[in-house]
C-alpha cells in the first residue's frame, strides 16, 4: 500500500482545535525592547514579515529584565499572529524548532500540542482553515482573531505516524518550490547581467569597432512633437476610440493600448495629435521622466510626452529606443526640479552614435534576443512559481482533507505544463499512474495503399507491415512511395511510435514499433503516430505488457475486422517511473531481447525458455503496486 492509499484509508477523527491545542496569549515586548544580543524573542509582526513556516533561530533579542516577564514558547510550540492589517496575515503561524525557550510578544498566541506541530501548522494553511478563520475575524483597519473562536474550529486528526508521513511529503514539496525559486532567480540574475554586459559593449562604442557619426535626436528624426490634454471638464472629449497616452504609461515597453481614449472632438479641440506607429516616446515630467516606450499603434499623447518619429533612412527606431534606454540615467540627470523634469529642447539636442543601418539592425537583433529572454524569464519566473505554489497547495489540500487520489489524470491548475507536474510528482512519489493521453499525442495516419509503393522514393510504413514485417524498432523502411503521395501523408519523426489500429485479430491490433531512423516517414491510414515526451522504447515495451493488453481487450470493436481508437486508449492507465528509471528498464529489456534473438537458430527449446524468462522480467519491471 502506497502512502496516498495509507492516507486515504487511515482512521481520521475530526476534532475541535481546542481539544488538540492549548492557547496561551503572549504579553509585553515592544520593538523598542530589542537589543543586539540577549535572549531570543519573536514579535507578532515578524511572523508574517520575517519568517516562513518554521524557524530554529530568531532575528531579535531582548535583555534578561524584559525576557523574564514574557510568555515563553518551547521547542515544537506554534506561534501565531492574532493581529494584522489584512485577513491573509492574521492567523499566520510558525513552528519554533530551536533548542531553547523564547519570549513572545502580545498580539500573538503560543500553541502547545501533543500532535505533530508541523502537521498542525500545515493544516493552518489549508483552504478549510482559512474559510473558518474568515468567518470569525473582526475589525476593518486592524484585523483580529481570538482563541475562543478558534478553539471551535474543526481539524482532522489522523494517527501520529500518518501525520509524520504527510509532513514528510509536504516538506519535500516545500523544498522543491524553494529550490525552483532559487534556481529561476539565479538564472534571471545571470541573464540580466549577461544582457547588461552585451548591451553596454554594443552601445558604448568605446572600442571604436564601428565607424559612427554622432548626431542629435533631431537630426535622426522626421519630426519631434509633444501632445496635449483635452479639457477634463468636457465629457464629450473622452471615451472615444482614439488611444491617448499619459506619461505614467511610459515604462520601457512596447505600447499596444492606452488606459484612456479621446473623441474626435477632444482631438480637434486640444494640442493632442496623431503620432505614427513605431514612434519612440520619452516621458518628460513626473515620476517617469526620461523613461522610454515605443508606440506599436498609431496614437495620441498628453503634453508631457515627447514623441520622436524616426527617419528610417538614418536610424532604426528600435536602435534609438535601446540607446535612450541605455542612457536613461544620463538623460534624467539633465532634468530640473525635484522630479528631474526634462523638456523637448534637451531631448532634441541629445546625442546618439549613428553607425550604418546594417550595424544598427544587428545590434537591435542581439538586444531584442536578450531582451526577450530576460522579459520571458521575468514574466515566467513569478508565473512559474505561482503555478508550482498552486500545485503544491492542491496536493496539500488533498493530503490534509483525506480525499487524496492515488493517481494523476490531469492538471487541476490552469495553464499547467503536464510534463512539469509529472516530473514533480515523480520527484516526490517515484512511479505514478497516469492516463496514456496525458503523456501521448495520437495522430491518425492517412492515405497510402500498397499499390502506391514504388521501387525508389520516400520512406513509408503501411499499417499491415507493423505486425507482419517489423518487430520492435525500425531504422529503415521496407517500402517507398512517390513524392506526390508522400506529400499528402501524415509524418512520423524519429522516436515516434507507429501503431496499427486495425487487424483481423485482437493480438495484432494495437501492435506498435518505434521509428528510430534519421528522417521523417509517411504513415498509412488505419495507424496512429504516437508522440511522447517519455522514453519511446519504454512506452513500446509497456504496449506489449499484460497491463496494456488487458485494457485493450476491453475496448476493441468488430469481429472480422478488429479496431481500437485513440479516445479509448487515452484513458488507459500506465505506471510511469522517472525517465532515468525508464532508461534502466529499457536497457535490461533490450539485453533480454538481444539475448533471445541471438540464439534463434538450432535451439528452439532454449528460445522458448528465454522468451518466457524475458516476458516474466518484462512484467516484473513494468508492474508497480497500485
Amino acid at each position: 500500500m502506497n502512502i496516498l492509499e495509507e492516507i486515504q484509508n487511515c482512521p481520521v477523527e475530526w476534532k475541535e482545535l481546542g481539544e488538540v491545542v492549548e492557547f496561551h496569549r503572549g504579553n509585553g515586548l515592544q520593538k523598542k525592547d530589542f537589543v543586539d544580543e540577549g535572549k531570543p524573542v519573536i514579535h507578532y509582526g515578524q511572523i508574517y514579515t520575517k519568517y516562513k513556516f518554521s524557524t530554529k533561530t530568531t532575528v531579535s533579542f531582548t535583555d534578561d529584565s524584559v525576557f523574564c516577564k514574557l510568555r515563553k514558547a518551547k521547542p515544537n510550540d506554534i506561534i501565531m499572529a492574532t493581529t494584522s492589517e489584512n485577513v491573509e496575515d492574521v492567523g499566520k503561524s510558525i513552528v519554533w524548532e530551536g533548542d531553547e525557550e523564547i519570549g513572545i510578544s502580545g498580539d500573538s498566541y503560543v500553541l502547545t500540542t501533543n500532535q505533530n506541530s508541523r502537521y498542525i501548522n500545515y493544516y493552518f494553511r489549508t483552504f478549510q482553515f482559512q474559510k473558518q478563520k474568515e468567518r470569525k475575524v473582526t475589525g476593518t483597519k486592524v484585523i483580529r482573531i481570538n482563541s475562543k473562536d478558534m478553539e471551535k474550529f474543526l481539524i482532522p486528526i489522523p494517527p501520529l505516524e500518518i501525520q509524520e508521513k504527510i509532513v514528510q511529503i509536504l516538506d519535500k514539496f516545500t523544498d522543491y518550490v524553494t529550490e525552483l525559486t532559487s534556481e529561476l532567480t539565479s538564472e534571471l540574475t545571470s541573464r540580466k547581467k549577461q544582457y547588461s554586459f552585451y548591451r553596454d559593449k554594443l552601445l558604448s562604442f568605446d572600442d571604436e569597432v564601428y565607424q559612427v557619426e554622432w548626431k542629435t535626436l533631431l537630426e535622426v528624426s522626421k519630426k519631434i512633437t509633444s501632445g496635449g490634454t483635452p479639457d477634463r471638464s468636457n465629457s464629450l472629449y473622452y471615451g472615444g476610440s482614439i488611444p491617448w497616452l499619459r506619461t505614467q504609461e511610459v515604462d520601457f515597453r512596447e505600447i499596444y493600448d492606452t488606459e484612456l481614449a479621446i473623441t474626435e472632438e477632444g482631438l480637434a479641440n486640444s494640442s493632442a495629435k496623431w503620432i505614427e506607429k513605431n514612434a519612440v516616446i520619452v516621458a518628460m515630467y513626473g515620476a517617469t521622466a526620461a523613461k522610454v516606450g515605443i508606440a506599436k499603434i498609431p496614437l495620441t499623447t498628453n503634453q508631457a510626452c515627447c514623441n520622436i518619429e524616426i527617419d528610417e533612412d538614418i536610424a532604426n527606431y528600435r536602435y534609438v529606443y535601446y540607446w535612450l534606454t541605455y542612457n536613461y540615467e544620463t538623460l534624467k540627470s539633465m532634468g530640473q526640479g525635484s522630479q528631474s523634469n526634462i523638456n523637448a529642447g534637451i531631448i532634441k539636442s541629445f546625442k546618439i552614435p549613428v553607425p550604418s543601418l546594417e550595424i544598427q539592425s544587428r545590434i537591435v537583433q542581439v538586444l531584442d534576443n536578450f531582451d526577450t529572454v530576460c522579459n520571458d524569464l521575468n514574466i515566467g519566473l513569478p508565473k512559474e512559481i505561482e503555478l508550482r505554489q498552486k500545485q503544491y497547495e492542491y496536493f496539500r489540500e488533498k493530503l490534509l482533507t483525506f480525499v487524496a487520489e492515488g493517481e494523476y489524470t490531469e492538471s487541476r491548475v490552469e495553464e499547467w505544463d503536464n510534463s512539469a507536474i509529472i516530473k514533480l510528482l515523480q520527484w516526490v512519489f517515484g512511479p505514478i499512474r497516469v492516463k496514456l493521453g496525458v503523456i501521448c499525442d495520437f495522430v491518425r495516419g492517412n492515405g497510402l495503399q500498397k499499390k502506391e509503393f514504388t521501387e525508389n522514393g520516400k520512406s513509408v510504413i503501411h499499417y499491415g507491415q507493423i505486425y507482419t514485417k517489423y518487430d520492435f524498432i525500425v531504422v529503415e523502411t521496407l517500402s517507398k512511395t512517390s513524392e506526390i503521395v508522400f506529400e499528402k501523408l501524415k509524418k512520423a519523426y524519429p522516436n515516434d511510435l507507429i501503431m496499427a489500429t486495425t487487424s483481423e485479430n485482437v493480438e495484432d491490433v494495437g501492435k506498435s514499433i518505434v521509428w528510430e531512423g534519421k528522417e521523417e516517414i509517411g504513415i498509412s491510414g488505419d495507424s496512429y503516430i504516437i508522440r511522447t515526451s517519455q522514453n519511446s522504447r519504454y512506452l513500446n515495451y509497456w504496449l506489449r505488457s499484460i497491463s496494456f493488453q488487458s485494457q485493450k481487450e476491453r475496448k476493441v470493436t468488430g469481429t472480422k475486422v478488429v479496431r481500437i481508437n485513440s479516445k479509448d486508449m487515452e484513458n488507459f492507465k500506465i505506471v510511469l517511473p522517472p525517465l532515468t528509471e525508464q532508461k534502466r528498464i529499457v536497457s535490461i529489456l533490450d539485453n533480454f531481447n538481444t539475448l533471445t534473438n541471438s540464439i534463434s537458430e538450432g535451439l528452439p527449446k532454449e528460445i522458448e525458455l528465454r522468451q518466457k524468462q524475458y516476458e516474466y522480467w518484462r512484467e516484473q519491471l513494468l508492474y508497480f503496486n497500485e
